[in-house]
């Protein structure tokens, strides 16, 4: 090997190395910024149950009505 074989394959070695930590990191710390939305609602949130229809809604749907950001 030369020695601009051995750089690159130092960089790319590094680089893909860097790219796995990374993706780890994200997936085992979460930061807290991955884990609610802007409103403050966890992500994966169930869904609540509305008392007069019994049907399913969607938390943030249910926060946008309260804040009248919905007809």
């Amino acid at each position: 090997m030369s020695k601009g074989e051995l750089q690159m394959a130092g960089f790319s070695i590094l680089v893909t190395l860097m790219t796995v930590l990374g993706i780890a990191y994200i997936f085992i710390a979460q930061p807290a910024y991955l884990r609610s939305d802007r409103d403050g609602v966890p992500y994966f949130t169930p869904e609540v149950e509305n008392p007069m229809t019994n049907e399913p809604v969607d938390m943030g749907t249910l926060i946008r009505h309260y804040r009248g950001e919905t007809p």
